[in-house]
């Protein structure tokens, strides 16, 4: 989720539990130790894959989070002691504010790993866009109203009538998640095709609109659009997943590592000879994805080589923010999904500022697990 969702959310659940010992200063406290686990957003990785499948990785494990809860209570124990609250109490209050934050990231599609440094496919339950107002705007206005006029019993319930609308929000977008995933798959089987796998993500803004990508074998996806309100069938695109392009993955280290980080959900294209793999998982639409990379090129004898990843260029997608929108409370008409498709296989020679150059040569060592 973004900063103000988190500070947010830790201010809220701090003071709930101890602005009647600190104050206005429970607040402060919560937001900035809600803010910890993204810090790693400030290591420098070898390139952008590294960076992708490292984020949320051990500053947001519960393990290293509940060591941490455990240490910081402890020094506050010990140098800032206060009769105030009690040991248990206070490591509570600390730990619920630490691990709510990968919590919370669980719920979006880009993948937390949570039990690091153990090594399973990251968290991604994907119920929840990185922004969403309508989650957000109950914390906000508790945790303003506690700063402002302070922990008074009047404003502390405020803050616990507000984690409780956030979770009933979250746990409404489980269950929407679930219907819109049975929509799909029920209009898929009347055309008598069968999703072997399915991955749901919220449109931005809300959880009133849904983008669902159905893996129907083993080198084809269909992407579907559908909505809370929609009374027709989804609107779909079929789409390949380019697999055959891909050679040994051994040739690929971080190909395979950008599998394991995604659960599989990449596409393959080769555009100017270049190999590009694309998270299906994160964007508004096919041609909208956020994250694609140059992962490798042809040599003279047409075979691929590995390069340093780097960034493929990406179109923001601010263009189809306005008919997305459009598109929760009216289906017609539908999202041109076929006409954004286009971009997918667009060539392209400028890449990002901050990325190797288009001819690097040098190939990092293969990745042995998360760092």
């Amino acid at each position: 989720m973004d900063s103000i969702t988190h500070a947010v959310m830790g201010a809220s659940l701090f003071g709930s539990l101890m602005g009647r010992a600190q104050g206005r200063k429970a607040y402060l406290a919560g937001a900035a130790l809600a803010t910890i686990p993204d810090l790693d957003v400030f290591i420098r990785y070898a390139n952008p894959v590294a960076t992708i499948v490292n984020h949320r990785g051990f500053s947001h494990s519960l393990f290293v989070l509940t060591m941490l809860a455990a240490l910081l209570a402890w020094m506050m124990r010990r140098w800032w002691p206060s009769p105030n609250y009690d040991p248990g109490r206070l490591f509570l209050a600390l730990w619920l504010t630490l691990i709510t934050h990968p919590l919370l990231d669980a719920f979006t599609s880009y993948g937390t790993q949570l039990l690091w440094p153990l090594d399973p496919v990251p968290t991604s339950w994907s119920t929840l866009f990185i922004i969403d107002p309508f989650y957000t705007l109950p914390l906000l206005i508790a945790c303003v109203v506690g700063l402002i006029w302070g922990a008074t019993p009047r404003n502390l319930r405020m803050a616990r009538w507000a984690l409780g609308i956030s979770a009933t929000y979250l746990a409404v977008s489980i269950g929407v998640k679930a219907i819109i995933e049975d929509r799909v798959q029920t209009q898929l089987a009347d055309q008598g095709i069968t999703a072997q796998a399915m991955f749901s993500t919220p449109e931005p803004f809300s959880i009133l609109l849904w983008r669902v990508v159905a893996r129907i074998d083993d080198v084809h996806t269909i992407e579907a659009i559908t909505g809370v309100f929609d009374g027709r069938a989804a609107e779909t695109l079929r789409q390949p997943l380019n697999t055959a392009l891909l050679p040994d993955p051994s040739a690929l280290p971080w190909a395979a590592r950008l599998q394991w980080f995604t659960g599989g959900w990449l596409r393959y294209d080769e555009i100017d000879g270049q190999l590009i793999a694309t998270d299906l998982r994160m964007g508004l639409a096919a041609g909208y994805y956020s994250f694609r990379f140059r992962l490798a090129q042809r040599d003279a004898q047409g075979k691929w080589e590995a390069v340093v990843p780097t960034r493929w260029p990406t179109t923001r997608g601010l263009e189809a923010l306005p008919p997305t929108l459009r598109r929760i409370w009216n289906p017609t008409p539908p999202l041109p999904l076929a006409v954004w498709a286009q971009k997918m296989s667009a060539g392209s020679a400028r890449y990002n500022s901050d990325s190797p150059a288009l001819d690097a040569d040098h190939v990092p060592p293969a990745p042995t697990g998360s760092q």
